[in-house]
């Protein structure tokens, strides 16, 4: 096996066939494999999957999937929110596969970049606090915990939390600077 600094990572959009289909599945088996989530939040990512299927506007919305070497192996997605100012970032998946590679990161930077094109004034997202490794990206870019509730959900007893992200110039971090003072 190649070293990790000689891995051909990339990170496009996801829009080739299979791509949709493979979110869902990988969704599913790794959520499995690592929580012993239930097929409740396969089925979840497929319903987010399914509208932006059908009804995404490209110009607001759109999916993005990591690979190395080929082979899919992350995926984020941006989808407008309730308000018209409000984007949601959905189902970032790094797996264990692609882990190491800064993967993770490199997806919601391209789904913050698309966000900032698109006029989003403010991204929110929502989480369940054992995904400690997603919840430390989206620190680094700025994301600040607005509020958390215990659900049972997945077959599992977990804590939801929303986070949110202001898009403003003078508000932006980058990750791995710090704001000038």
């Amino acid at each position: 096996m190649p070293h990790q600094d000689q891995r051909n990572a990339v990170v496009r959009r996801a829009d080739r066939p299979g791509d949709l289909g493979w979110v869902v599945m990988a969704h599913g088996e790794t959520y499995d494999e690592q929580f012993g989530w239930n097929t409740d939040f396969e089925a979840l990512v497929a319903k987010i999957v399914a509208d932006y299927a059908t009804r995404h506007d490209p110009a607001r919305e759109a999916g993005w999937i990591a690979e190395v070497d080929g082979r899919r192996v992350g995926c984020v997605f941006l989808v407008a929110g309730d308000r018209p100012e409000v984007a949601k970032l959905r189902i970032l998946l790094v797996t264990p596969e692609g882990r190491g590679l800064r993967l993770g990161t490199r997806l919601v930077g391209e789904c913050l970049s698309f966000a900032r094109a698109a006029g989003y004034e403010r991204v929110t997202l929502w989480t369940n606090d054992v995904l400690v490794a997603a919840r430390r990206i989206y620190q680094g870019f700025g994301f600040t915990l607005a509020d958390e509730e215990r659900h049972h959900s997945y077959g599992q007893d977990l804590v939801g939390q929303n986070w949110t992200l202001d898009l403003h110039p003078d508000t932006a971090v980058r990750v791995g600077r710090r704001r000038p003072r």
